[in-house]
């Protein structure tokens, strides 16, 4: 059990008084230590010593994800390289991934966050917890594993996929408590009914789930299918992994462990700050990193924050869940998808013009993707055999590229929309507001 009461219930002036600390020496740490930081801010005539309170945080430019991109792989990296512990990545969109770096610190300090989220939901050094996430460079596995470790549990790491051997796994090894996207945990409800077992009966006490957009109606499915309570995890590689928010026993909200992360929200149209309860999107700033600090990044998530004292005792504000994005990003299967990704697998492909539209449903608990493709006139009308050919072209390239099957249908030329401004490219269907 981590509750840190020193930090999590602290009032908010004593916090406030920390957060700005903080917050300059991390500042004055990237001015000093990442050339990026130091022309980024020197062009913006903002300097280390402005910043003397808070509120002088709207000074700084805001770090983006093209800034992590146009920085790959160590171009923000603080200290020397030996002193980076470990590495992760997020998946490439139009082109270079964003890498993030962690020094032994970071590592404690990510195990810290997720711990004190597991001890939110109930969850302590007799249980064992069952980790679905992905490991490798993806951040949401290896988080959770070593916030396990920080309340003393015992940990299974069986990753993703193997449906059956999952719940085979929960039966004989006990698991206590389980984290997995909404739709994965309610996809294991269907299989496991499939095969005659009741998962309410397998005595798990507390469920964590994130790593894509869910509703009230997907959480009540999961509490119903396990009959325990699932709370909702947010996190970001660009910041350092799942941990940043983590609901507590009352699920009204995700604490933010503002003792490490500073958040503000904004309107994504005139960037200036909301006041608190408003809705718009998501900036947050590392406080306490090492290896790779990041200011005032533009998540693109849109959420509100609630800054009043929450009912466990905790003070941290709460973000409410994630209800959309601010671009054109969509999250699938746990899966970062932006259209831009499927452009590039369609542009390795002939015959296929550059005009498609991509939706996205939820016909039962698993989210489907359809990429509607333009083909040439001569190819629509003339060959069967060649488009049929084509379309599976299409699927392979753009499964190689995001890492996920999708649907692709081929349409006759002219057929999808054009447009004067921004494109949209993406209709999605899954009603998750």
């Amino acid at each position: 059990m981590i509750w840190d009461k020193d930090h999590e219930c602290m009032e908010r002036e004593d916090l406030e008084e920390l957060q700005l600390k903080r917050l300059q020496d991390t500042v004055k740490t990237a001015f000093d230590k990442v050339p990026y930081y130091n022309k980024k801010y020197s062009d913006a005539n903002v300097f280390p010593e402005d910043i003397e309170t808070l509120a002088d945080i709207e000074k700084l430019p805001f770090i983006t994800k093209d800034d992590l991109r146009e920085a790959y792989p160590y171009g923000l990296i603080a200290v020397d390289m030996k002193e980076i512990k470990e590495v992760h990545s997020s998946s490439g969109t139009t082109g270079k991934p964003v890498v993030s770096g962690y020094t032994e610190r970071d590592l404690d300090t990510w195990a810290e966050t997720i711990a004190r989220g597991l001890t939110m939901m109930g969850l302590g050094e007799d249980d064992i917890i069952q980790n679905t996430h992905g490991y490798g460079l993806f951040t949401g596995g290896f988080g959770v594993h070593y916030g396990s470790h920080k309340i003393g549990a015992t940990i299974i790491p069986i990753s993703t996929g193997q449906s059956s051997r999952q719940i085979e796994i929960m039966k004989d090894f006990q698991t206590t408590g389980l984290i997995v996207t909404p739709s994965y945990g309610i996809y294991l409800g269907d299989v496991a009914r499939e095969d005659g077992i009741d998962l309410s009966e397998i005595n798990i006490k507390a469920i964590g789930f994130g790593a894509e957009m869910w509703t009230e109606e997907m959480r009540q499915k999961i509490e119903e299918i396990y009959n325990t309570k699932a709370y909702n995890i947010y996190g970001l590689t660009e910041l350092t992994g799942p941990g940043i928010g983590v609901e507590c026993s009352q699920q009204s909200g995700l604490h933010i462990a503002e003792d490490f992360y500073y958040p503000e929200i904004i309107d994504p149209q005139t960037l200036k700050q909301l006041p608190a309860g408003e809705k718009g999107e998501l900036v947050l700033t590392n406080l306490y990193r090492e290896g790779m600090p990041v200011i005032r990044f533009r998540t693109k998530d849109i959420t509100s924050i609630n800054y009043d004292k929450c009912e466990c005792g905790r003070t941290f504000a709460r973000m409410s869940r994630i209800t959309g994005r601010s671009d054109d990003m969509i999250k699938v299967k746990g899966v970062a998808v932006f259209p831009s990704q499927i452009e590039k697998a369609l542009l390795k492909i002939s015959n296929v013009e550059p005009h498609y539209i991509i939706i996205v449903t939820r016909p039962d608990v698993l989210d489907e993707i359809e990429v509607q493709v333009e083909v040439s006139a001569n190819l629509f009308f003339d060959n069967l055999k060649e488009m049929k050919a084509i379309k599976n072209k299409i699927a392979t390239s753009i499964q190689n590229e995001l890492g996920i099957k999708v649907e692709v249908t081929l349409v006759k030329p002219k057929s999808l929309p054009r447009f004067q401004g921004k494109a949209k490219r993406v209709i999605d269907k899954r009603n998750l507001h």
